[in-house]
């Protein structure tokens, strides 16, 4: 009894130190902003400091008095990262708060908890439940714009990659939380070292939204600050834009390709495009996921763009511009917009809600499904029809020249039926509150897949500021765990979890 009280199988303390040093780092970003207010003049410069001050406070506070002293172990790494989204999305949402462009902390959370999962489900332009009119987008100071921005970008390539890059404390353990925050069935370790690994994915993510910026910000449509607020969102696949018709404001042919290129890049597993730019061309183009990923994207396009001009009347130019940039928008769960996709004839629409269950590769910055789990249960599909022809045979799944182990089948399996219970319990639960159906699911696939706009009264051309508190604290734990991979968060609510 005496060696189980000296070795609990969760060390709480370790949990809250780590946790302490992700809060502490977070104050360095909440001060970024604080520059943009300085160089617009705008007189908010002390709502970033304050907010600044009480993560730096906090987080050492954490840090100092619970300084981790041993390796994560694996029970100790989901929790970490669990409560790390939680804890951030609270801390982030102070600078709503303390500005009083928000009054509601509830509203401030769900906005930061959608710019740090790259929902990009937004309360702003709406009237809240309570009676309280929320501003418009444009309305709002550069240097709040800015943060909704950045925490996309944190978000999108994992704020814990992030530390892991820059904080060799958490190197010793670090895979526990590489593992449990990446996207995917899968995680690809590019060197040896998980701190490596961190490092090359980052300078991948950084090179990819430089570029984008610098062609954004050629065109005379976007000053330099609207172009890396949309480099951030788009490489993050989050679609918070600096416009209230997001990126239909800028009327741009250009700027919606531009966009639509780098939301398809982002939709790629970043350990391909480091394989591709060192010259591994062969590994990238040979990737299962990818030409899968690429398959369905075109074939999309395809569908989506023949109905627009067969059936909207829109000309073959517009048909293809506005079709693919919503098909990889959605695809990729970015959630930008050009067009308003309700109005669609139903051949489109439809099929543009059936992309909602998709989402990008596996390792990309996108959520949803991922590719490389329909791909298992496409090829797991046509091997049941081959073993009820052949019960005797031993017919393995493979992916190129790899074979799928039991245990990963199994394991998407399951997250297929887990994710649709919590979609389909999320759009009860929005229902109970008086939404119409269309409105419900799409409310609840949007934040579970974290792709932002849905459907209904939820729409592209909508906002999530009408939903009850209780409704929004749903949706904001729905992002949360459509972000960490259903799995990653729901273990910490199991008995087998907490036993010893």
């Amino acid at each position: 009894m005496a060696n189980r009280f000296r070795h609990p199988h969760i060390n709480f303390l370790n949990v809250l130190g780590i946790l302490g040093a992700f809060i502490f780092y977070l104050g360095f970003a909440l001060l970024a902003p604080m520059f943009i207010d300085l160089i617009y003049d705008e007189g908010i410069w002390h709502t970033f400091l304050y907010s600044a001050s009480i993560a730096f406070i906090l987080g050492g506070a954490l840090y100092y008095f619970f300084k981790p002293e041993e390796e994560l172990r694996i029970r100790e790494g989901f929790l970490v990262v669990s409560l790390t989204w939680l804890f951030l999305s609270l801390v982030g949402a102070l600078p709503f708060v303390i500005s009083g462009i928000l009054p509601s902390y509830t509203d401030a959370v769900f906005e930061t908890m959608s710019g740090l999962t790259t929902t990009g489900a937004t309360i702003f332009g709406g009237e809240t439940s309570s009676g309280f009119l929320n501003p418009n987008i444009e309305s709002l100071p550069m240097s709040i714009l800015f943060w909704r921005s950045l925490s996309h970008w944190l978000g999108g390539m994992g704020i814990i990659v992030l530390t892991l890059a820059i904080l060799p404390l958490l190197g010793v353990g670090g895979m526990q939380l590489f593992r449990a925050e990446s996207p995917g069935p899968t995680t690809d370790k590019l060197t040896p070292h998980i701190q490596e690994t961190a490092k090359l994915l980052w300078e991948v993510y950084v090179a990819f939204t430089g570029l984008e910026f610098l062609l954004l910000w050629v065109h005379p449509s976007m000053d330099w600050f609207e172009a890396i607020n949309h480099a951030f969102a788009t490489l993050a696949t989050g679609g918070f834009s600096t416009k209230d018709a997001s990126i239909q404001a800028f009327d741009s042919v250009y700027i919606d390709s531009v966009i639509t290129l780098f939301m398809f890049l982002a939709g790629i597993s970043f350990a391909m495009h480091f394989r591709l730019l060192r010259g591994d061309i062969k590994s990238f183009f040979n990737n299962r996921e990818t030409r899968f990923y690429t398959l369905i994207t075109l074939i999309s396009i395809f569908i989506v763009s023949l109905s627009l001009w067969l059936f909207n009347e829109y000309s073959v130019g517009d048909a293809l511009r506005y079709g693919s940039f919503q098909v990889v928008s959605i695809v990729t769960t970015t959630g930008f917009g050009t067009d308003n996709y309700e109005l669609w004839y139903s051949l489109g629409s439809v099929f543009l809600f059936l992309l909602f269950f998709t989402g990008g590769c596996a390792g990309s910055t996108g959520g949803g499904v991922k590719m490389i789990r329909w791909l298992i249960i496409i090829r797991n599909t046509f091997r049941e029809f081959k073993q009820m022809v052949h019960p005797k045979a031993v017919l393995p799944i493979r992916i190129g020249d790899k074979t799928i182990d039991h245990h990963i089948q199994r394991t998407v399996l399951s997250f297929f039926v887990l994710y649709l219970i919590i979609f389909g319990l999320g759009a009860f639960i929005i229902a109970t509150m008086g939404f119409d159906l269309e409105s419900a699911i799409g409310a609840s696939i949007a934040c579970l897949g974290n792709i932002g706009p849905g459907w209904g009264e939820f729409g592209p051309t909508d906002n999530y500021a009408q939903i009850p508190y209780i409704g929004k604290w749903v949706l904001i734990f729905m992002m949360m765990i459509g972000r960490l991979e259903l799995f990653t968060v729901l273990l910490i609510f199991t008995p087998a979890f907490w036993k010893q």
